[in-house]
């Protein structure tokens, strides 16, 4: 049986904790950032965890399941 192939797109957006949690980082971080807030821009550059319905395509695509 072949390899699973992983998507490239999906491992240049997600990644997997030890855990099992699909991590993302927070859309809006590119550009016009004087506008917004100090404390918005930091609470958006943590990274946010998947809700569980779109985690299980997210671990498809990656591979790892």
């Amino acid at each position: 049986m072949p390899k699973m192939k992983t998507n490239r797109a999906a491992s240049k957006r997600f990644r997997v904790t030890p855990k099992g949690k699909v991590m993302f980082g927070a859309a809006g971080l590119r550009h016009n950032l004087e506008n917004m807030s100090g404390k918005n821009k930091r609470r958006q550059a943590r990274a946010h965890e998947l809700t569980s319905e779109h985690a299980a395509t997210a671990l498809r695509l990656l591979g790892k399941r």
